[in-house]
């Protein structure tokens, strides 16, 4: 079985469609597809966009013939399969909206997990819904008194009748999916994206952030749930009519080098990923095992997070520039859901771009003051964020602090975004919408940032910010001194803040440990609170926790308010046990309710 082709004998378009339905009737003109991977690297499914209108088309008229209105909500468990590309095609022929659940059972096992897949069905209240064998029964069992028409596996919907139906695409107005948050601040929101915002997105990102050519090849590990995977990697090379290669998110995780490999099988040139996708790769691959990649046909390396450390990215390119791989073709970008994806790219061929700036400045006046790279940071501690660039064309941003004016360059603030593929709102959720997007079409990101001319450095998530004293504590620079000890990996801690006993915010950083004996546990803890106190100036109660305890969102990010909770979940625990616990721990049992 031959993959598809990374040439292509039809015209380039550019995205310049009303519709996805539109996009892929023209992308199936052409010789291009979708192509799917083993953990093995062997090939075992090629799907030609010639072949999958036709395939979703066929499903469309099967959708249809069930009796849901137009622009009803198809649940799909969303599985690196090629199934998963007929069933969200199908939903465009037939105009319904397709929604992308998460396909993965995280660390709370079952029962949390078909809790999640009930919460989210509910929020986007499903007609029907459909996952493999393997994940049928959750879904079944999630489903359960939600009044679902219908329930089923890929097959049971292939085995219903085809009838002569007419296709009622969806329309340019029209929502075309919807996309949940990640939930990395709080429950996941089913954000409505329209056909023309997201045309509007691909265009955008294709013409101005990848700078699209012909023969240009994907390869993505992502999973479908995700923005970044669905629309940067599903949705915008068909938009261009370019083949991707496909591997799933878990056979990424257990042998990362599959995706260097695919890229150097197929001579791919573009690939997004965020840090951690280098990151693992640099600490599962050796040095005498570089000789077996050529990455030099990869020109564009996206990197895209909330935050964007440098060291694990100096490490990937260091490792692999015997392999051809070049630093300056990584780009930062940056996005989120509710703008579609993306917002801004930074220019191509010029690699990573860091900006030092003074930490006391930022954190007591809010002020990002540049400092040279070799100053003696010794004297004058530093923070360095990475340049995502500018905002795409059509695109315009402020930084607001939080009386809502608007802020100078090299102020830090809130990141307020309008443009063409801003969401038109969250599914069912109208409160959510307007606390978010005001009348004149401004999004409130949740983020803070800065400008550098005309560029932005994204500083971190709002919500997630450690405000101690007057002064702003990142807690991503907390995270990363414990993640310096030889006890402790990258991901592994996780900071936030809780009330104090004076009224005040208290810095928490939970870090998970996989040492057992106590002494040197106790060591670890003094450790750090000690680092802390000597870099920032604050005391930071440390609590060891065990592997795998931290939570994460279906994106795979930390997710600080989740820790949150489970730290005041411990500590109430406690005080409930043991009632001679200080008053420090009953404060927090007090707040928490």
């Amino acid at each position: 079985m031959d993959a598809t082709p990374a040439a292509n004998d039809l015209p380039l378009r550019i995205a310049d469609f009303s519709t996805l339905a539109e996009a892929l009737d023209y992308a199936a003109r052409g010789k291009t597809g979708y192509n799917f991977y083993t953990g093995g690297g062997k090939l075992y499914a090629r799907l030609p966009y010639s072949e999958l209108q036709k395939d979703a088309q066929s499903l469309a008229r099967r959708f249809m013939d069930l009796g849901i209105n137009h622009g009803a909500r198809v649940a799909l468990v969303a599985e690196t399969h090629p199934d998963f590309m007929r069933f969200f095609f199908a939903c465009q022929y037939a105009g319904l909206i397709p929604v992308p659940l998460p396909a993965s059972i995280h660390l709370g096992g079952r029962q949390a997990y078909v809790s999640q897949l009930e919460r989210l069905l509910s929020i986007c209240q499903a007609e029907i819904a459909m996952a493999s064998e393997d994940f049928l029964p959750y879904l079944t069992e999630a489903a359960q008194g939600l009044k679902l028409r219908f329930i089923g596996t890929p097959q049971d919907y292939y085995d219903l009748m085809e009838p002569n139906t007419r296709l009622r695409p969806s329309q340019p107005n029209e929502v075309a999916y919807l996309q949940y948050t990640s939930g990395s601040t709080r429950f996941p929101r089913g954000v409505m994206i329209t056909q023309k915002a997201v045309l509007s997105n691909l265009f955008a990102i294709l013409k101005y952030g990848i700078q699209v050519r012909p023969g240009d090849r994907a390869v993505s590990w992502l999973p479908y749930y995700h923005d970044m995977g669905l629309v940067g990697l599903v949705l915008s090379p068909m938009a261009a009519q370019l083949s991707v290669d496909f591997l799933s998110t878990r056979d990424f995780a257990m042998r990362p080098r599959m995706w260097l490999s695919l890229i150097s099988q197929n001579q791919a040139t573009l690939s997004i990923s965020p840090p951690f996708g280098y990151e693992l790769c640099a600490h599962r691959i050796r040095e005498n095992e570089t000789d077996k990649f050529n990455l030099s046909s990869w020109r564009l390396a996206g990197v895209g997070a909330e935050t964007i450390r440098t060291d694990p990215l100096d490490k990937f390119a260091s490792l692999l520039a015997p392999s051809g791989f070049d630093r300056r073709s990584y780009v930062a970008c940056y996005g989120m859901a509710e703008c579609s994806l993306a917002v801004s790219f930074a220019p191509l061929g010029q690699g990573i771009d860091v900006d030092h700036v003074e930490r006391t400045a930022l954190a007591e006046q809010q002020k990002a003051l540049p400092l040279h790279p070799a100053h003696d940071n010794e004297t004058t501690p530093s923070h360095t964020f990475i340049n995502c660039g500018a905002p795409l064309p059509g695109y315009e941003v402020e930084i607001r602090d939080t009386r809502g004016r608007v802020l100078p360059e090299r102020h830090c603030g809130t990141l307020y975004v309008r443009g063409p593929s801003v969401m038109s709102g969250y599914f069912s959720d109208l409160r959510s919408t307007r606390e978010v997007l005001s009348p004149e079409g401004w999004l409130n990101t949740g983020d803070l940032a800065y400008r550098i001319g005309n560029s932005l450095a994204i500083t971190g998530r709002e919500k997630d910010l450690i405000i101690i004293n007057g002064r702003n504590i990142w807690p991503q620079d907390l995270e990363y001194v414990a993640e310096q000890q030889s006890e402790v990996r990258t991901g592994d801690a996780s900071s936030f803040s809780v009330p104090g006993q004076d009224g005040q915010e208290q810095a928490v950083m939970m870090v998970q440990c996989r040492e057992s004996d106590e002494k040197k546990r106790a060591e670890l803890r003094e450790r750090l609170h000690s680092l802390v106190r000597k870099e920032f100036g604050i005391d930071c109660l440390i609590e060891l926790v065990p592997r795998n305890t931290l939570p994460r969102t279906t994106s795979g990010k930390l997710s600080r308010s989740g820790a949150r909770k489970e730290y005041l979940k411990r500590i109430s625990a406690k005080l409930s046990k043991e009632p001679s616990v200080d008053l420090y721990a009953a404060t927090l049992r007090q707040r928490a309710v």
